[in-house]
């Protein structure tokens, strides 16, 4: 589940990491008071007028139809309410989210922390997640952090340094410290880093986060290091020791087909492809998808319906397939273990009963328990459903249809 920034750096702040403070708004009204607020808290005139999506590269962004970028810095109230009322309801599209782009309901005002000091600012890049290759979480980090943090990873890799940490363990002080070094810190600077970095890890493994990004971090002129931005993505599968993290989900950022598949319990997720596939297990959703592949085809989503497919969930699952208009054939793949394979067919020919005139071509592979009954049904059921038993079979009407 991914937050918003200003939902992540909230939740850091209870772990005791700096960040840019801000205020979250969805008026252009409230944005000018929030500014006037970070005013007189900071004594800066500046502040930063910041788009609120589930999507990177919002500085580089701009909302349709216009030159309004996704991030864009105040110098005094009148430009706050010129960039609220710019983003507010426009729609933001940046290099993540495509020509579709999403639409902006809430922006963030914060803390300009670019002021003038002594001693010169700084960009990081720090990120944590699960490196699976090694089965341990992984700290990536750069001395070369901002906006062009992607061309940094492709055109000078050796500028990306890594830290792994043992599951169960605490970061170790010395890794904490290594980090700091790595990124060319001394001084106060490199106090404040080692903690904040320890102090980071915490929040990732209390929050149950699968993903936490800052971009930048960033080193004041009086050598505080502060999250500037956050991207925070939490383990699902965590949520039922968070509720109230769960509370924070903006299903409006997410997508529409992957939102209905969830209410019937079901994985799914879009892709570009041509053949939409159901199947019972991830493993074998996995290898349907290869089989897709190596048959001519290109898989249009993953989708699996667990252990227990009815016709209610064959049913959900044809009707959020079908909403895709590049979808050119169905493959159902389906091993009867615990759940008896004629009772999947008879829920396959009740689904086309009641979802009406399909017009695309449905293949449905049926092995295991059962299977021979279910062929039976589905070839006698009158209706242009193809059936197949051997994984050859199945592979071989997917290349017909997308042919």
């Amino acid at each position: 589940m991914n937050l918003h920034e200003y939902q992540a750096k909230e939740l850091l702040k209870k772990y005791n990491v700096p960040v840019q403070e801000g205020i979250p708004v969805d008026t252009a009204n409230a944005a000018e008071e929030a500014y006037k607020q970070i005013k007189v808290n900071t004594g800066n005139a500046f502040a930063v007028v910041k788009a609120q999506i589930h999507a990177g590269g919002r500085g580089k962004g701009k909302i349709k139809g216009t030159e309004q970028r996704g991030v864009a810095v105040a110098k005094n109230a009148e430009d706050v309410r010129n960039f609220a009322s710019n983003m507010l309801g426009g729609t933001l599209i940046t290099i993540q989210t495509g020509d579709a782009g999403r639409v902006v309901h809430k922006i963030l005002v914060a803390q300009d922390v670019y002021y003038p000091g002594a001693n010169p600012t700084k960009e990081f890049y720090l990120s944590i997640l699960l490196d699976r290759s090694k089965g341990q979480n992984v700290f990536m980090y750069s001395t070369e952090g901002g906006m062009d943090i992607e061309e940094v990873a492709h055109k000078t890799p050796e500028k990306i340094f890594k830290e792994w940490v043992f599951p169960g363990a605490a970061l170790q002080s010395f890794q904490a410290r290594k980090i700091a070094f790595n990124l060319g810190l001394s001084g106060e600077s490199f106090k404040n880093c080692v903690k904040f970095v320890t102090s980071l890890y915490n929040a990732y493994v209390g929050l149950d986060c699968s993903m936490l990004e800052i971009n930048p971090l960033f080193k004041t002129s009086d050598e505080k290091i502060i999250a500037v931005d956050c991207k925070m993505n939490l383990d699902d599968n965590s949520l039922m020791r968070h509720p109230d993290l769960e509370a924070m989900r903006d299903i409006g950022e997410e997508d529409p087909t992957e939102v209905e598949a969830g209410k019937y319990n079901l994985n799914f997720v879009k892709l570009d492809g041509n053949v939409g596939c159901m199947v019972n297990g991830a493993g074998l959703a996995m290898a349907t998808m290869d089989m897709i592949k190596l048959s001519g085809g290109e898989p249009a989503n993953f989708l699996d319906v667990g252990g227990s497919a009815n016709a209610q969930t064959v049913e959900a699952g044809f009707r959020i397939i079908l909403k895709d208009p590049k979808v050119k054939a169905i493959l159902i793949n389906i091993f009867g273990g615990i759940v008896r394979c004629d009772r999947v067919a008879q829920g396959v020919i009740d689904a086309y009963h009641s979802i009406g005139t399909i017009h695309v071509p449905i293949i449905v592979r049926l092995q295991g328990t059962n299977a021979v009954e279910a062929k039976k049904l589905i070839e006698e059921s009158g209706l242009k459903v193809q059936s197949a038993i051997l994984l050859s079979e199945a592979a071989a009407l997917v290349n017909k249809a997308v042919a």
